[in-house]
């Protein structure tokens, strides 16, 4: 009656600890009577007791390992360590189980003799700058390497490359000198660019005070032009009122009923004001000549007293007339 009660507890154990659940991305290799037997994926399983095991748990998600820096030589006999990192991938939890007893420890003696291989045929100047074709053939290596354990590297990265100390010095030297070179031809090139500028403000400011004395010498000629019009449109208006005022003068003197000894008295007035002027010589005409003496019998005539006036004023003229008349 005890017995048959620990029995059953004892199968209820088995039982349950036969039912095994595979979570997701992982994988469970069985084994049967110490021999593979089948993969067990996601979801709901059990194993036969006391006959099958679960031989391995294997994580199917992409995993990374960085393994430590690797004293590698380049072409040029140059010695340096190189920390890379891995990226891989089981795709087959048989093979991953059964195809090489430790698979971390083989990826990272591969990367170390793949990374050896590739450095060795470049010089340290091309190692330096190429990294992106390091890790893709590394990568490519790699995959081929690892396909029979079933894993699948997906990327592989140079963490870090350290040269020698020398090295390291003599290249902190000469990106100190590229350095300085290149802040000189900025500092070149700005100063040219500085230079630019001004040469083409000063040309700018000699355009502009060329166009302002252009302008200023225009606008000159323009008020000297204004200038001439208007003192011509004076004289000319002058000239015109001159000559309406004469016009004027002889209307009001014809109005008037002048005769013919006040039209030459008029004239020899003119010839008086001609005299007046700076010229030596005057010609006048012989019959101005004529009237001129008659008109200064009149002018004797006009100032004589009365008594004496009738006595000379036939003698005078005559003698005027006949003086006119030999002038001729």
């Amino acid at each position: 009656m005890i017995f048959l009660p620990v029995l059953i507890v004892i199968l209820v154990l088995i039982a349950v600890s036969c039912i095994k659940i595979v979570p997701q991305a992982h994988a469970f290799v069985i084994e049967r009577l110490g021999a593979y037997s089948q993969t067990w994926g996601v979801g709901l399983h059990f194993k036969v007791p006391f006959i099958e095991r679960i031989s391995r748990r294997v994580n199917l998600k992409e995993q990374v390992v960085d393994f430590p820096p690797q004293p590698v030589i380049t072409k040029d006999n140059v010695t340096m360590q190189i920390d890379s990192i891995v990226f891989f991938q089981i795709t087959d939890a048989k093979l991953f189980t059964y195809g090489v007893e430790n698979p971390i420890l083989a990826i990272e003696n591969l990367t170390a003799t793949t990374l050896r291989n590739i450095i060795g045929d470049m010089e340290l100047d091309e190692t330096l700058t190429s990294r992106e074709t390091i890790n893709t053939r590394m990568r490519a290596s790699l995959d081929v390497a690892t396909d029979p354990w079933g894993i699948k590297v997906t990327r592989v990265e140079l963490k870090n490359i350290t040269p020698p100390t020398a090295i390291r010095e003599a290249m902190e030297k000469q990106m100190k000198a590229e350095r300085e070179r290149r802040e000189s031809i900025l500092k070149a090139e700005g100063e040219k660019k500085s230079a630019v500028l001004v040469a083409e403000g000063r040309k700018e400011s000699m355009i502009l005070q060329a166009e302002a004395d252009k302008q200023a010498v225009i606008l000159a000629a323009e008020a000297q032009k204004e200038k001439m019009i208007k003192e011509s449109e004076g004289r000319a208006a002058a000239v015109l009122k001159v000559q309406e005022a004469n016009a004027e003068g002889i209307r009001m003197i014809r109005e008037a009923g002048a005769d013919q000894a006040v039209l030459t008295l008029k004239s020899l007035e003119a010839f008086a004001q001609a005299a007046n002027g700076r010229a030596t010589k005057i010609i006048i005409p012989s019959d101005i000549q004529g009237i001129a003496g008659l008109a200064s019998s009149l002018k004797s005539i006009a100032d004589t007293p009365e008594p004496e006036k009738a006595a000379d004023n036939s003698g005078k003229f005559f003698q005027s007339v006949s003086t006119t008349e030999a002038v001729k």
